[in-house]
């Protein structure tokens, strides 16, 4: 539980207090005056003890309200924060993948110079295999992780049947014989399920 969550949960409690102190000094206020118009009374003068107590209980129901306007105001601003906060995380949460990744842009961008120049071919598989690897690298620093799927059972939690093909034998019937796509993980989370050749 964030701090945010903590405060918001605090504030509310804080609040429903606040509103049941005013609902007892208002019943204590009632009481008060009603205590005094009884026996035939009304339109008596209040005694000066009355008048103290009245006053006592009108300048605690005050500060009662005070209290709430102050913690409503400071739920306003609670939430006012959080929506900003959010609205900067989803205008910035990528930046860190982001910012990783440039590297492997500035060797892509070499490479695409030195398909100009160069007609080596094998210095050019050797420059995308390096560029490759540092991107799939990377990515597993990010968290990501490739799926292993083939010869394991199809699971339509895990695995998209593209098609089905006869079973080479019978132990790979309902197993994944080929994946035609990788799945994918992002910190043990599914993010793309993988696309597989089921045998039947």
């Amino acid at each position: 539980m964030n701090d945010h969550t903590k405060n918001n949960k605090k504030s509310m409690n804080e609040n429903a207090d606040n509103m049941a102190q005013n609902e007892d000094l208002d019943e204590a206020l009632a009481n008060v005056l009603n205590s005094d118009d009884s026996g035939g009374r009304a339109g008596e003068t209040l005694s000066e003890g009355a008048d103290e107590e009245i006053e006592k209980l009108e300048a605690a129901v005050q500060e009662q309200k005070d209290k709430y306007l102050r913690l409503m105001a400071e739920f306003d601003n609670y939430k006012r924060r959080n929506a900003k906060e959010k609205e900067e995380l989803r205008l910035t949460g990528g930046k860190d993948i982001v910012s990783s990744l440039l590297v492997v842009l500035d060797d892509m961008d070499r490479a695409s110079k030195q398909l100009e120049t160069t007609t080596d071919v094998t210095v050019l598989k050797e420059g995308v295999s390096l560029i490759f690897n540092k991107l799939r690298a990377i990515l597993q620093q990010k968290g990501l992780k490739a799926m292993e799927a083939v010869n394991e059972e199809f699971n339509p939690d895990l695995h998209e049947a593209i098609t089905e093909i006869p079973a080479p034998n019978e132990k790979m019937v309902g197993k994944v014989i080929d994946m035609v796509e990788p799945g994918y993980y992002l910190n043990d989370k599914l993010i793309r399920h993988a696309k597989v050749v089921v045998g039947k």
